[in-house]
């Protein structure tokens, strides 16, 4: 049988949503392809971080893609322009990030032969975690396709909790020989580092979109039920809308929270460490998750966290050691756990430690970059990638 040459360097082409999700969650993978040997380019809706990409020595290719249409022709244009980048870049392997790159890149590599495919999945979403008849109907026409569209040779699928690969095999059918379990984006220990609480009334953050269900509604809730106990607490929402997504709360009704007293809405923060900094508690009442960046962030702080037990959330929530954890949907549990942590500083300061050394030992970005190369090399037999590439050299 006569063997391909050896691909001396891969090009790698990532497929992600938004730029300002690609600089903050897969820059550093991005950068570790680029230190082992590939040629990498973005196909991505560019807002605001094109040039930051482009400085770090990725190819950039626009493409317009609106995360919440479901309008036919729009969607069609960018299943169009996406099958015009794979034809343009002619991938040897594509990296495709979120439901509809997996679902668009999936045929756009089907029709442009593209045979080596990595679908990542951070998390199912609101299709997956709501039972509204339009969604149902939604969720089994996305779940034809990953069935079709991942299960080929050559196809990896990272999930980022055993949850999720259990409800992709039974209600997707996708064969399991093909999901690998990378347990999230990993987080930069040393720009998320250790800090004292400050001193004053303790401060619990949400960081998160500004979207139902991520808890938003059960935070604010717990916040008037404890401001009417007399618990000397602040509560803040960090994080702003997301009008692409059909769960983003209104503007309107942040500002209405805020000026009412129950909670301080920050809106968007670029200098995530210093909000970790300032809080003592974080929090994150979501109805599901893949393995949610922002908490990896607080625990690297050395913050104790208060999470929801739902999928996701409890890959990194380790009830009573570093966190505590409450019931999705309930605003009562989630403002009892926030007293009991408020209340006890030394509690906090102990969970906070334990949560440092987790993600030291389980969640850093080198080993989450080393997990993905590691498929990529897979999937490239006879390349040259180097082995022990570090996802920070360029940042």
């Amino acid at each position: 049988m006569k063997r391909s040459p050896p691909l001396a360097r891969p090009k790698l082409l990532l497929v992600v949503t938004e730029d300002w999700y690609f600089v903050s969650h897969r820059l550093p993978l991005a950068l570790g392809a680029i230190a082992a040997g590939m040629d990498v380019a973005i196909a991505t809706n560019v807002s605001s971080h094109g040039d930051l990409i482009s400085r770090a020595g990725i190819e950039v290719h626009p493409w317009n893609l609106r995360r919440g249409s479901t309008g036919l022709w729009a969607e069609f244009k960018s299943l169009l322009g996406l099958w015009r980048i794979y034809r343009r870049v002619r991938p040897d392997i594509v990296h495709q990030v979120a439901i509809k790159p997996v679902l668009y890149g999936g045929l756009a590599a089907k029709l442009t032969g593209t045979t080596r495919v990595v679908n990542a999945l951070g998390g199912m979403g609101s299709l997956f975690s709501t039972e509204s008849g339009r969604k149902r109907a939604l969720r089994a026409l996305v779940s034809m396709g990953f069935r079709w569209l991942i299960n080929g040779r050559s196809n990896v699928l990272i999930l980022q909790n055993p949850d999720d690969a259990a409800l992709l095999v039974e209600g997707a059918r996708i064969d399991p020989a093909n999901i690998r379990l990378i347990r999230g984006a990993g987080v930069n220990v040393r720009q998320f580092d250790v800090s004292a609480e400050p001193d004053g009334v303790p401060l619990v953050v949400l960081p998160a979109r500004m979207l139902a269900d991520k808890g938003v509604r059960e935070f604010v809730e717990a916040a008037r039920i404890l401001k009417s106990a007399g618990l000397a607490v602040r509560m803040a929402l960090v994080g702003e809308p997301d009008a692409c997504n059909p769960d983003s709360i209104a503007a309107d009704s942040l500002r209405a929270w805020a000026d009412s007293g129950d909670v301080e809405w920050w809106g968007r923060r670029e200098d995530m460490p210093a909000v970790y900094a300032a809080a003592s508690l974080v929090c994150l009442p979501s109805y599901r998750e893949g393995l949610p960046k922002s908490l990896l962030e607080a625990a690297a702080c050395g913050r104790a966290i208060v999470a929801t037990d739902v999928p996701g959330c409890r890959e990194i929530v380790r009830h009573g050691e570093n966190g505590m954890l409450v019931p999705a949907r309930d605003a009562k549990a989630l403002a009892a756990a926030i007293a009991i942590l408020v209340n006890d500083p030394q509690l906090r300061r102990s969970m906070g430690s334990k949560g440092r050394e987790m993600v030291l030992q389980e969640f850093s970005e080198e080993s989450v970059v080393r997990e993905t190369l590691d498929i990529y090399r897979a999937l490239l037999p006879g390349s040259t990638l180097a082995l022990g590439a570090r996802s920070t050299a360029a940042i």
